[in-house]
C-alpha cells in the first residue's frame, strides 16, 4: 500500500527543518492563520514555559520553548500518520522481551525490535486522570490545578488533537477517557478537544474503570447500584450513546481500524486508549476463560457485601488467579495492537506505545526492579514502557536512555506535522534519531522533570531524583490501606544510574544537593501556579 501522507517542503541541505503547514490534496489553499483558525483562548494566553536549573525561560517570538531549550537538527519534515496507543496500568517489566515469566507480548516486542525503546520514560502522574491530562495537552496538568483524581481536567489548554487538526490532520479518539467532568458535552469528551471522530467510554463515571464486556442500557439496569463501580455503561460515538456487549479491547481496536481505513489521502492522528490492563481483569470472554482453564470471578453485587470489603478480596494478594487474569488481558491487548499495526502496514506512520502510569501491583502488574507502584512517585509509579517506531527517524532495535516524558508527545507530533505546540515538552526527534550512537549528554544532564500530587512530589535532574512523601497525609493513608500500597515517608535522594530501584537513600549524605533540588522544585511550583509550600 502506498503511503497516505505527503512530505513537507524541504529545507536546503539540512536534515531536520520545521516546515510550514502543507495543504493536503483534499484541502488546497494556504496555511491557516493561527489567529484566525485557532480557538480564542489560545490566541489570548500561552502557557508559561518551565524553567530549568538555571532559571525561568519564556519562548521568544516564532520559536517554541522546546526548540529554544533543545533545538532539533535542520532538514525536511515529513507529515506521517500518527498512531498513539495508550494502555492502562501496564507494568514496566510486563513484556516478554524482559523474560518476565508468563508474559506474552510478541507484538509489542516486534514494535520495539523495529523501532526504539525509551528506558527512562515518564508520565506526569502516578494515576490515570492527571497523567492523561498532561499527555493530551503536552503541559504539566498542575498549571490548572491537576494534582489528583479530584482535580484532573484539561481546562482550556490546547490539545495534541487541536494542534494536528489545525495542521490538516484527520483526528480520531478510540477508548478510555478519564479527565474532565466526564459528560459527552464537557470539554473532556473527545469531540470537544479536537477529535473529529470518536468512540469512547467516560471512565470517570465508573471509578476510573470500564467494564470489559458490558456496555448497554440493559446491562446498566441489570447491574443497578453496581453499574458505576463495575464500569457498566454505554460508550459514546461522538455525542451519541453507543451500546455494545462485545469485548471492549477488540471493539476499541475495530473502531480505530475503521477510522484508519477511511482516512483516505489525509494524514491522520489516531489515539487508541485501551482500558486494558486496568482492573477488573477477570472480565474476560467466556472462551478465553475456558481456553486458559480459569474460573470466573463474580463482579460486585450490593446485596452480597459492602463494596470495600468485596474490593479487598478482588486485588492482590487476595484474588485467586489474579496474575493469570492480568496476563490474559495483556496478551489479548497485544493481539489487538497487532491488528492495528497490520492496518498501518505500508503506510508512512509513526507508532507510539506507552501506558498511563506505572503498573498496579494490587492488580498484579509487575514493575520488575523498580520500587513502588501506581499511586506513588517511586519509579514504579511513573516510569513506563515507551516504544516508538518512526520510519526514517528511529533505528530498528535502538535504545534511548535519555529521560523522556509523555509531555514530549505533543511537541514531537507537532514537529512531525510541520507545526508547533507550545507546551512543556521537547521534540524527541534528536534523541530518537541518535539512539544508536552517543546519548545526548546535554539533555540527560540538564533536563528537569517534575511531579507533584500534593502529598508527594519529586524532581529528576540528570541522574538524580529527589522524592518527598508525606506518609501521614490522609490520601497516603487511604492508598496504603485500600490499595495495599507502600507509600514511604520522608525525603529520598537517589542516583538513578547506580540505583534505579531506589534502594539507597542518599539524602543525609548529600544535603546540598537535596536543598538544590528542593529549591528547583519550588521554582517550578511558582512557574506552574502552585502555592509555595510551608
Amino acid at each position: 500500500m502506498a503511503p497516505r501522507c505527503r512530505s513537507g517542503a524541504q529545507d536546503s541541505g539540512h536534515r531536520w527543518a520545521t516546515t510550514p503547514w502543507v495543504p493536503s490534496p483534499r484541502r488546497g489553499g494556504t496555511a491557516p492563520s493561527p489567529a484566525r483558525e485557532r480557538p480564542g483562548w489560545e490566541q489570548n494566553s500561552a502557557p508559561t514555559p518551565i524553567g530549568t536549573a538555571s532559571g525561568s525561560h519564556r519562548p521568544t517570538a516564532g520559536r517554541s520553548y522546546a526548540e529554544q531549550k533543545h533545538p532539533h537538527p535542520g532538514g525536511p519534515v515529513t507529515r506521517p500518520n500518527i498512531l498513539l496507543i495508550v494502555s492502562d496500568d501496564h507494568g514496566y517489566a510486563d513484556r516478554s522481551a524482559h523474560d518476565t515469566p508468563g508474559v506474552k507480548t510478541p507484538v509489542l516486542d516486534r514494535l520495539a525490535a523495529e523501532g526504539a525503546t525509551c528506558t527512562d520514560a515518564y508520565v506526569t502522574a502516578p494515576i490515570c486522570s492527571p497523567s492523561r491530562a498532561g499527555m493530551i495537552t503536552g503541559q504539566y496538568q498542575q498549571r490548572w490545578g491537576g494534582l489528583w483524581f479530584d482535580s484532573a481536567h484539561i481546562g482550556t489548554a490546547q490539545t495534541i488533537a487541536e494542534t494536528l487538526r489545525t495542521a490538516g490532520y484527520v483526528t480520531g479518539y478510540f477508548g478510555k477517557v478519564h479527565y474532565g467532568d466526564e459528560t459527552s458535552a464537557d470539554r473532556g469528551a473527545p469531540p470537544h478537544h479536537g477529535f473529529e471522530k470518536s468512540f469512547y467510554g467516560l471512565a470517570g463515571q465508573s471509578m476510573g474503570r470500564l467494564h470489559y464486556r458490558h456496555h448497554s442500557a440493559s446491562a446498566v439496569e441489570e447491574y443497578g447500584e453496581a453499574a458505576g463501580p463495575m464500569g457498566v455503561q454505554p460508550f459514546w460515538s461522538g455525542e451519541e450513546p453507543a451500546e455494545f456487549d462485545g469485548f471492549t479491547t477488540d471493539e476499541i481496536a475495530d473502531r480505530a481500524i475503521d477510522f484508519i481505513g477511511g482516512a483516505g489521502d489525509e494524514p491522520y492522528f489516531a489515539m487508541v486508549a485501551f482500558n486494558a490492563v486496568h482492573n477488573f481483569c477477570w472480565q474476560l470472554p467466556d472462551e478465553e476463560l475456558a481456553a486458559r482453564g480459569l474460573q470466573g470471578f463474580e463482579d460486585w453485587h450490593p446485596g452480597a457485601s459492602e463494596y470495600l470489603d468485596w474490593y479487598d478480596g478482588a486485588i492482590s494478594p487476595n484474588l485467586p488467579d489474579g496474575r493469570a487474569y492480568y496476563l490474559a488481558q495483556l496478551e489479548l491487548m497485544d493481539r489487538a495492537i497487532g491488528r492495528l499495526l497490520a492496518a498501518v502496514e505500508g503506510q508512512d506512520t509513526m507508532v507510539v506505545y506507552l501506558t498511563d502510569n506505572g503498573g498496579s501491583q494490587c492488580n498484579y502488574g509487575d514493575n520488575g526492579d523498580l520500587r513502588g507502584t501506581k499511586y506513588t512517585l517511586w519509579e514504579g509509579g511513573i516510569r513506563v514502557p515507551f516504544l516508538v517506531r518512526w520510519p526514517g527517524v528511529t533505528t530498528a532495535g535502538s535504545v534511548v536512555s535519555d529521560p523522556v516524558s509523555a509531555l514530549d508527545l505533543a511537541a514531537t507530533f507537532a514537529a512531525a506535522a510541520g507545526t508547533e505546540h507550545v507546551g512543556d515538552g521537547i521534540d524527541l526527534r534528536r534523541p530518537l534519531a541518535d539512539a544508536a550512537g552517543d546519548a545526548d549528554r546535554e539533555l540527560r544532564s540538564a533536563r528537569e522533570l517534575h511531579w507533584d500530587c500534593g502529598w508527594q512530589w519529586a524532581v529528576r535532574r540528570g541522574d538524580w531524583k529527589l522524592l518527598s512523601v508525606s506518609g501521614d497525609d490522609p490520601t497516603a493513608r487511604y492508598v496504603a490501606r485500600t490499595e495495599h500500597t507502600e507509600t514511604g515517608n520522608g525525603l529520598f535522594l537517589t542516583d538513578l544510574t547506580a540505583d534505579r530501584g531506589e534502594a539507597s537513600n542518599l539524602a543525609d549524605a548529600r544535603p546540598d544537593l537535596v536543598r538544590e533540588l528542593a529549591e528547583a522544585h519550588e521554582r517550578w511550583r511558582a512557574e506552574v501556579g502552585l502555592p509555595a509550600r510551608d
